[in-house]
């Protein structure tokens, strides 16, 4: 494992040091779980009490909490975002692929660029286009006439179905499915009538899919998820929806068909968004929240109700049932008063 002096990461983050700037750092750590060799972090006030008891040979934190700090620190404004900076300039994940295995099956008229990695069984179609760097992980799938920007990463039993664009710099996990078909069906009498979904998936650059995740290609236009959107795992992406840049969605979130989300939104886990509506720029959506209508006004918007004891909750069930009873006779009382 290889390891950096506290002054290379310091320089890395360009931040200040405090302490011993030779010590060798050559992992992360939790500020309890941390011990030699390794960098921790102080983000919140709450734990400054492990840090007489924390192992970490440095930690990063901000420059009030390093006044009275006696050990080895990066001085920084911001210890969390020092520390994913730190995380990644020692990440030792293995990639993805790192050759092309004989197994994989590979279009004649398939383009691949500079250093790219190809997985066992992988199978990439006619046409498609594979940037310089990219890595396709084993069993994966990419259909015909698709186009993956340089330095994404698929990993294993990916599936990307036709007509689909990736950008660069993107990371696509295990399960996860892009272009499947929109949920599109006409109903003659009775029986469905299937509208074939002829629209792509447009994803930008420095996009991150969790594993399982689907997002639906558009009916005629295409669904986009623009730069810098983070989906976590098992999350709905349904046709003809478009996702802002930076805007991040937690797991089990279902996003109906033809939703307009904006840009830096936070959507929480377990979400319902109802179809054919939009959120604008900077709303925060808690967790298990349904949304039925447009927002057009940043903020945080949430909906659902708190865990409590079953027979309260049983009582409170009845009551709602009865609060537009309630509101009716409310409001005779205040005719009657008038």
């Amino acid at each position: 494992m290889k390891s950096y002096t506290l002054r290379v990461l310091a320089d890395h983050l360009n931040a200040d040091i405090k302490g011993d700037e030779t010590v060798e750092i050559s992992a992360v750590g939790t500020l309890d779980g941390a011990g030699p060799g390794q960098i921790s972090f102080l983000a919140n006030s709450k734990y400054r009490s492990q840090l007489t008891s924390s192992a970490a040979s440095a930690i990063l934190m901000t420059p009030k909490d390093a006044e009275d700090f006696v050990g080895n620190a990066i001085v920084l404004n911001d210890p969390y975002v020092g520390f994913a900076r730190i995380a990644q300039f020692l990440d030792t994940t293995p990639k993805a692929a790192d050759s092309i295995h004989p197994s994989a099956q590979i279009a004649a008229s398939a383009m691949l660029g500079d250093d790219v990695a190809i997985g066992a069984n992988a199978v990439i179609g006619e046409n498609v286009i594979l940037g310089n760097g990219v890595q396709i992980g084993a069993g994966s799938v990419v259909g015909q006439d698709s186009v993956i920007g340089s330095n994404t990463r698929l990993w294993a039993n990916v599936t990307v179905y036709h007509n689909v664009h990736l950008g660069q710099d993107c990371i696509i996990h295990s399960g996860a499915v892009l272009g499947s078909d929109g949920f599109g069906y006409a109903n003659e009498r009775g029986q469905w009538i299937k509208i074939p979904q002829t629209g792509g998936v447009r994803i930008g650059d420095r996009v991150e899919i969790g594993a399982n995740t689907t997002v639906d290609r558009g009916a005629i236009e295409h669904t986009e998820i623009h730069d810098g959107v983070i989906l976590d795992n098992q999350v709905q992406i349904a046709h003809n929806d478009i996702i802002g840049a930076n805007t991040a969605i937690a797991g089990s979130t279902v996003v109906a068909g033809s939703v307009t989300i904006g840009k830096h939104c936070i959507i929480g886990g377990n979400c319902a968004i109802s179809g054919h509506l939009s959120i604008c720029d900077g709303v925060h959506i808690s967790g298990s929240t349904n949304v039925t209508g447009l927002i057009r006004e940043p903020g945080v918007y949430s909906s659902a109700t708190v865990a409590m004891d079953n027979k309260l909750w049983r009582k409170n069930t009845v009551r709602f049932r009865q609060l537009d009873t309630l509101f009716q006779r409310v409001k005779a009382l205040e005719n009657n008063v008038k």
